[in-house]
């Protein structure tokens, strides 16, 4: 599926910061459906980037994507703030607008910082939907244990501003293929680098980037709500990431008490893009198992 064809599928939402573009597939079956799923995208790319793999999903249940203002086909304001905090607000108003009162939250790379949010949200009786369980995906939510790469680096330096303007399809492909485990599809990386380009979306990148700082400066609140979490998690990762490194998925198992694994000793930190059919495997057996789990008073 094309990043248009994935469009056409979607709609709008407007939120305080512009229009958010959300798209669902699947749909909820029987006297006892499995329940919905809420995914969270990470940077720079999409909720494109499921595309696949949640096709497969839909096959048995319902399946919410959105894109995070400044990605892919949302919008992507010169002025926004692009915090953690006001990309939590749109997973509420995203969850608000598909009617969904409880969903299993899936989140990858930066979605991953984001569900922390959601989390402490739940915590503080804050949040207006009922998480029924958390997928935690090659997300630097330690991020002292992670290595960014290059580009990364610059755009959180004072040159992050002239590396985004002259940034190009050749160097994002170039450092796209070395976070991945196997061989990335060009039809893969062209869509990505189409969604990121979009709407001036490069020019927005060091604005974004600036949440792996709040990851430094909300430690205490998000991995002490990952440390008190009360429902089933999977901490589910690509071994051969060179950024969000294993260590990190070895150090979220020992915070989080009762948490499942899922390792795909192959990939790298695109686990859902490399190998959707392995993924969707993974985080569906999960899933079923605690679909008919109670909700939490």
């Amino acid at each position: 599926m094309t990043p248009e064809q994935w469009r056409q599928g979607g709609k709008t939402l407007e939120v305080p910061d512009g229009r958010v573009f959300w798209t669902e597939h699947g749909s909820e079956h029987g006297d006892a459906p499995a329940l919905p799923v809420l995914v969270l995208h990470g940077f720079p790319t999409s909720s494109w980037d499921f595309c696949e793999v949640a096709q497969i999903v839909a096959r048995r249940r319902r399946v919410v994507l959105f894109d995070f203002i400044g990605f892919g086909h949302s919008d992507k304001p010169h002025d926004a703030g692009y915090s953690l905090f006001e990309q939590a607000d749109v997973v509420e108003l995203v969850a608000r607008a598909a009617g969904l009162r409880r969903a299993h939250v899936w989140a990858h790379d930066m979605g991953t910082s984001v569900a922390t949010e959601v989390l402490a949200r739940r915590e503080r009786e804050l949040l207006h939907f009922e998480p029924a369980s958390i997928v935690l995906m090659n997300g630097s939510v330690h991020i002292e244990m992670a290595r960014p790469t290059v580009g990364q680096k610059i755009l959180l330096s004072p040159a992050g501003d002239l590396f985004a303007r002259l940034g190009s399809r050749a160097v994002f492909f170039a450092q796209m293929k070395r976070i991945y485990g196997r061989p990335a599809r060009d039809a893969d990386l062209q869509g990505m680098w189409e969604l990121l380009d979009r709407a001036d979306g490069r020019r927005r990148l060091p604005a974004i980037i600036a949440y792996m700082r709040e990851r430094v400066r909300f430690r205490r609140r998000w991995v002490g709500a990952l440390e008190r979490l009360d429902l089933p998690a999977l901490v589910a990762w690509g071994e051969k990431d060179p950024v969000a490194r294993l260590e990190i998925a070895r150090q979220l198992e020992q915070e989080i008490a009762g948490s499942e694994r899922a390792r795909f000793a192959e990939l790298g930190h695109y686990p859902q893009v490399e190998d959707a059919a392995q993924v969707a495997s993974a985080v569906e057996a999960f899933w079923s198992k605690h679909d008919a789990a109670a909700p939490r008073a």
